[in-house]
């Protein structure tokens, strides 16, 4: 593509393939808006009414930058987890602000902090932090813990595993971030409040593992269960997965997060800003009656 084909658009959208940065794409087609589709793999991108693709990874800086040429409003989907992760995420941003982008909505987590619990949250602290040292206008969505992902953390035997204690976790659908962020970038009014400020993205209530568990065997009629384990039970019983040490800490301590507390908030940024209420577990299965077709009934 052509830099000749780059100045009509101004809404740029990272990961328009995958599950949050495809639900944004396909939310601002519907509205008729224009936009950059930024994608890893050509092949992949959708095709909308006046929208273009151009391909580049996070890490080419070159090419990052050539492909933000001419968007005004970027929407930084977060990398996939990886070591060098937050270095990934600097060339980016270091890419996008040298392309002339004015504004980045950057999809992060909640409580990200160096300290957090939760330790791929610590990136989103360091990534946060470099977007606000490049002058640029900036603003961060904080989803907690997703709750599309809610089935996964089920086992075919029904059971949940992992130190979450008795701490809670206001799971979030994927769709209510989606909602958001094609709000915050789309929506002149929304954007305006949204220049320079942070929202924490969360479900409608909090629950502890086992209340999860108990609300998900009501809906399912599957006999489901929280099974507490040790940090040590936690890191030895996902070791046989075959991931590297740093992914398995990184998903242990998602559980810990949960048991520290540092999880337990209800924000009311979704209805505030999309003008419906958060999807909850209820909502979330009727959508999706077969996301726990995988546990023996």
């Amino acid at each position: 593509m052509g830099d000749d084909h780059m100045t009509n658009h101004t809404i740029g959208v990272t990961g328009a393939t995958g599950a949050v940065g495809g639900r944004v794409a396909a939310r601002i087609a519907r509205m008729g808006r224009a936009q950059r589709l930024i994608v890893r793999d050509i092949n992949r991108a959708p095709e909308y009414p006046d929208s273009s693709a151009a391909m580049a990874a996070y890490e080419d800086t070159g090419g990052f930058e050539r492909a933000c040429r001419g968007v005004d409003t970027l929407f930084l989907v977060s990398a996939t987890e990886s070591e060098d992760r937050i270095d990934v995420h600097l060339s980016a941003v270091d890419a996008a602000v040298e392309a002339g982008v004015s504004r980045i909505v950057y999809l992060s987590f909640l409580r990200a902090g160096p300290a957090a619990t939760f330790t791929f949250a610590r990136t989103h602290f360091f990534t946060e932090a470099h977007i606000r040292s490049t002058g640029v206008a900036y603003t961060f969505l904080r989803p907690t813990l997703y709750l599309d992902l809610l089935p996964h953390w089920v086992d075919d035997d029904g059971v949940v595993r992992g130190p979450a204690g008795d701490g809670r976790v206001a799971w979030v659908a994927r769709d209510d971030i989606a909602d958001v962020a094609a709000a915050v970038l789309t929506d002149p009014v929304a954007a305006a409040a949204a220049e320079n400020a942070t929202y924490d993205l969360t479900g409608p209530e909090a629950l502890s593992l086992g209340a999860t568990v108990d609300r998900l065997s009501t809906l399912t009629g599957r006999t489901i269960r929280y099974v507490p384990e040790t940090r040590e039970e936690a890191l030895l019983s996902r070791k046989a997965t075959g991931a590297p040490d740093w992914e398995v800490a990184g998903w242990v301590s998602s559980y810990e997060a949960i048991a520290a507390g540092e999880l337990d908030v209800v924000s009311s940024a979704v209805p505030d800003l999309t003008g419906h209420p958060a999807r909850s577990i209820e909502g979330f299965l009727r959508r999706h009656p077969s996301a726990l077709s995988h546990v023996s009934a």
